[in-house]
């Protein structure tokens, strides 16, 4: 492969390396895939966000992810607003929609456009904070997908003091718990049992939530491959539909997180829309022994 430039970007300490390949294909190999990913060999995030040409013209632009594994993801909420802002920057458009294998999301600024200091505390350069429609809340057993059968608001799931908890779909799968003391679970020791038990075919998100007001909630979440990340936003929907469908807060959460707070309604036509801020971090270019395919 030849050089690839690539720009860091973050929501909320989220980090991702973005690629654009809407005029030059890039299909690294999972073992490249997991060098650019390695924070010590490589460039370091939590996935790689490829923007690709949509096909037939069906949304602004195709987004491909990739887990620090290598392997592809379905959706991404923090890498989408991170895109979204990138394209919305580059084509001064205030909305636009994005194709993922989870299905066609629309994006929108929010608020003030931020600029120079002020844009490098949290925004991109041009941009307020950004939102994305997350799409459906998934509930149901097999559109999760579990490997059988069971009442979603009451998953048939144990990992040490970690019980009850609560499966959603955000079209990749969740496990919700909530807990009294966050501080005393052990994400690092519990995060990886639960990510990779049976009842997860495609291994699944592990959320601890504990609410701390009535519209707001404490959360960690341990992704699949990544591991315990300071923000996921696919994660915070997640735990926003667990939450209010055990009557625990409303539909629209403040959900704060280890890199920050961001903004979560689950409307009333089951769409659910996340706002928070992006920054970009710093840009550079890719090494061609960096994606070479031998491992």
């Amino acid at each position: 492969m030849e050089p690839r430039p690539f720009i860091k970007m973050h929501g909320l300490g989220n980090d991702f390396v973005i690629v654009d390949a809407r005029e030059q294909p890039f299909t690294p190999s999972v073992a490249a895939a997991r060098r650019i990913a390695d924070r010590r060999f490589g460039v370091g995030c939590d996935q790689i966000v490829i923007l690709e040409p949509a096909p037939n013209g069906a949304a602004d632009v195709f987004l491909r992810f990739r887990n620090v594994d290598g392997r592809e993801a379905e959706a991404c909420g923090n890498g989408t607003r991170c895109a979204a802002a990138l394209v919305m920057a580059e084509t001064g458009a205030k909305a636009l929609t994005l194709q993922t294998l989870a299905g066609i999301l629309r994006a929108e600024t929010r608020g003030a456009e931020t600029r120079g200091a002020e844009a490098a505390g949290g925004g991109a350069p041009g941009l307020g904070p950004v939102s994305v429609d997350m799409g459906e809340a998934r509930t149901a057993w097999h559109d999760i997908p579990l490997a059988r059968e069971m009442d979603t608001l009451h998953l048939d799931l144990t990992a040490g003091p970690l019980r009850d908890g609560v499966g959603t779909g955000m079209g990749n799968p969740h496990a919700t718990f909530f807990v009294d003391d966050i501080a005393a679970i052990d994400m690092a020791s519990l995060g990886p049992k639960l990510e990779h038990d049976p009842l997860f075919p495609e291994q699944a998100n592990i959320g601890v939530a504990q609410v701390t007001g009535p519209d707001r909630l404490r959360l960690r979440v341990w992704e699949r491959s990544a591991g315990l990340t300071l923000a996921c936003g696919s994660g915070s929907c997640a735990a926003t539909v667990a939450a209010a469908r055990r009557g625990l807060t409303g539909r629209k959460v403040t959900l704060d997180l280890d890199g920050g707070p961001i903004e979560i309604e689950w409307r009333d036509d089951n769409h659910v829309v996340m706002t928070g801020p992006v920054a970009t971090a710093f840009t550079g270019v890719l090494d061609p022994a960096l994606l070479a395919d031998a491992p």
